[in-house]
């Protein structure tokens, strides 16, 4: 039996954290027991810090790690879709796979315990399955002309079968309004919503929805200039457009765990649908990768506001400089100056494992749950997260 004692105990099962407390837990990381220290100074070992439940990663593209360093910020979308489309492939199969080992392994390291990743091939399962970190994986895909559906369900269909046989949670995912024809939209929304998990890129920027509202913008001209089908002009948000679309693939109300990842340009009325007609809707916020491309944050506030069940992802090494889930909360809460370390840590850690339907054995340090034991040093005198903060994996 191991035990560890710190300034903070961030056990998430509470409002507020327990002040110089101590958590114990086996050999296998099962937490026993958890509480305040009678005398902090006789704890063999007392930290000045944080110890907190293991982070849930809820959106990454870990297969993109080899583009790490190699695309130029503030492009806005339709840059960004330009470097994506330039950059593809640059590096072997065998580089490719040597970046996602070693990312998997920082992440591990820095106490994610569970991700919601996105592929598009099978370069990252091998690696997902040898690793320690629990992954559920959503097979993205793209196809902007109706004739091509069949063939494209076809192919995802086959990439989901090459992940069950290997033992991953996986299922096919729909990627965003702005890449997929009506159709596709709906029949892999369809499809995956059977595996009770989808992940949906939405209102990431205003590009998306000036070409969506209004046929018009940089997004719209992208897509126009290579020859490809662009959405529907609907008046209305993608957001909107999307729940149009899930509306084909079975009637609401949806019972299964929706990701809404980025929504960046959410209002009220977005809000007001997603909870009519989602029972278990998510918003994964993704805040450095939404500065490098564009330089915009999602409206936090209102999401707080309205109660959404908010999580933390980092998107990927093509849209971020690092794979940190404390430099996503920091961003937050520079930005969002009222958010304290609880609040973004729920984001982080339980509401992460809710979305993956992981909450009773992750999420939250108690007795029972193997959740990962996790420490964030350099908080300063409020506790809070400064720029030095770092965390490394415990147990």
């Amino acid at each position: 039996m191991a035990r560890l004692a710190a300034e903070y105990i961030y056990t998430l099962d509470r409002p507020d954290p327990i002040r110089n407390g101590y958590v114990e837990y086996d050999h296998s990381g099962l937490v026993t027991s958890v509480g305040e220290c009678e005398d902090p100074s006789q704890e063999e070992i007392f930290l000045e810090g944080a110890i907190v439940p293991g982070f849930v990663n809820s959106h990454c593209h870990v297969e993109l790690s080899y583009m790490w360093k190699l695309f130029r910020k503030g492009t806005g979308m339709a840059g960004f879709i330009d470097q994506i489309n330039a950059l593809r492939d640059t590096k072997s199969l065998q580089e490719k796979i040597s970046d996602i080992r070693h990312w998997m392994d920082v992440m591990w390291e820095r106490g994610v315990s569970a991700m919601a990743d996105i592929s598009n091939c099978d370069d990252s399962f091998a690696i997902k399955k040898e690793s320690p970190m629990y992954t559920r994986t959503f097979l993205e895909v793209f196809g902007t002309e109706k004739e091509d559906c069949a063939s494209v369900m076809e192919n995802v269909l086959k990439l989901n079968e090459k992940a069950r046989k290997i033992g991953l949670d996986a299922a096919p995912t729909p990627h965003a309004c702005y890449t997929m024809s009506p159709e596709l939209l709906t029949a892999v929304s369809a499809e995956g919503l059977k595996s009770g998990f989808l992940s949906y890129h939405s209102e990431e920027t205003d590009e998306e929805e000036d070409m969506i509202k209004f046929g018009r913008g940089a997004m719209w001209d992208n897509r126009k200039s290579a020859g490809m089908s662009v959405p529907p002009v609907t008046g209305k948000s993608s957001l909107l457009y999307f729940l149009d679309r899930l509306a084909q693939a079975h009637p609401a109300p949806y019972d299964e765990h929706i990701l809404l990842v980025h929504e960046v340009c959410m209002d009220q009325e977005g809000i007001d649908s997603v909870k009519s007609v989602m029972s278990h809707p998510y918003v994964a916020l993704c805040p450095c990768s939404n500065l490098f491309i564009h330089n915009a944050l999602p409206p936090v506030d209102l999401m707080r506001r309205n109660g959404l069940k908010l999580t933390i992802g980092t998107d990927s090494l093509s849209s971020n400089d690092d794979l940190d889930m404390v430099r996503e909360m920091f961003c937050l809460q520079s930005n969002f100056t009222d958010l304290s370390l609880g609040e973004l840590l729920t984001w982080a850690c339980l509401n992460g494992a809710e979305f993956l339907g992981k909450e009773k054995s992750m999420g939250s340090l108690e007795a029972g749950k193997r959740p990962g034991i996790v420490f964030i040093d350099n908080l300063d005198a409020e506790g809070r997260l400064t720029a030095g903060s770092s965390s490394y994996r415990l147990a």
